[in-house]
């Protein structure tokens, strides 16, 4: 089923957001540090201004003056107007520049950008979030959307995989979800040493363990594609359907306006019709090698 057709399918940006061209000067306001190579950084308007409302799901383009500008996922509540979250991992020149910011420090700011998680088309059903390292970013908002609003939503089930206990991110948010009564929160790692009582394995290990009616079920997919790729059959092996299960692709963008061409996949520009896209337009897509 083709996301236009799906009705379930988010819409990509249409139009270009303020600030889609020409980077805004922002402030950083404070900086956490979540791991040894990723931090998570709260921005404002330099000029007082403020930012254009996002949907969760959707990133900027975050530029360091001097270095060059990446994509990265909003991170923080859509609810909160007068700052915009980022968490970065220090993978590349531009990231790591990013990451080695001080509060007081300036950053420029395009976007929001592309198509969000279908959260108000899941009313009424039974939610499972599943992902991997640094896709708990752009999943994080969609949370925040989903906690705010959990009697509009059926069972809401939560899998977290990290490569150790020392990689989780917003370990003390992780907490205080985990202590809730209307979630299922599961954490596990790759790898652990003894002082870690957690779950150890892969994310995909836990999907059988998951607590939901596949016939009215919508599964929120965020990590590396390896991992959302076995998710999605695991989830398909449960009896979910494809077009019921959404994936985030955070892959190759430049310009985040689809007009560069590097994050083209197969028909889609992931910064225009994604990052969030619908499993049944992805699943042929990720069996043409080299795609």
């Amino acid at each position: 089923m083709s996301m236009a057709s799906d009705p379930l399918g988010p819409t990509g940006g249409e139009s270009s957001p303020p600030g889609a061209f020409a980077p805004v000067p922002c402030v950083v306001v404070r900086r956490s540090v979540e791991s040894s190579d990723t931090v998570t950084l709260a921005l404002r308007p330099a000029d007082g201004g403020d930012f254009p409302p996002f949907s969760a799901g959707q990133f900027n383009m975050l530029y360091r003056f001097g270095v060059g500008e990446v994509a990265v996922s909003l991170s923080g509540d859509p609810a909160a107007a007068g700052e915009r979250v980022h968490t970065v991992r220090a993978a590349g020149k531009v990231s790591s520049a990013i990451v080695g910011v001080s509060v007081g420090d300036v950053l420029g700011v395009r976007g929001p950008f592309g198509a969000g998680w279908p959260i108000d088309e899941t009313e009424g059903r039974d939610v499972v979030v599943v992902v991997g390292g640094l896709g708990i970013a752009p999943v994080r908002p969609a949370l925040y959307e989903l906690l705010r609003q959990r009697d509009r939503f059926g069972r809401l089930e939560v899998i977290y995989g990290a490569r150790t206990p020392a990689d989780i991110l917003y370990y003390a948010e992780l907490q205080r979800w985990r202590s809730r009564h209307d979630l299922r929160f599961q954490t596990t790692v790759d790898a652990a040493g003894r002082d870690w009582y957690g779950d150890v394995g892969l994310v995909t290990d836990r999907i059988p363990d998951l607590r939901f009616d596949p016939t009215q079920t919508v599964a929120f997919l965020c990590g590396p594609e390896v991992m959302m790729r076995r998710s999605a059959q695991s989830l398909e092996a449960r009896g979910l359907r494809s077009d019921a299960i959404f994936v985030s692709m955070e892959r190759n963008m430049k310009c985040a306006l689809g007009q560069c061409g590097h994050c083209q996949f197969g028909a889609s520009f992931i910064c225009r019709d994604g990052p969030v896209l619908c499993y049944a337009d992805v699943k042929p897509r990720w069996n043409v090698r080299e795609l």
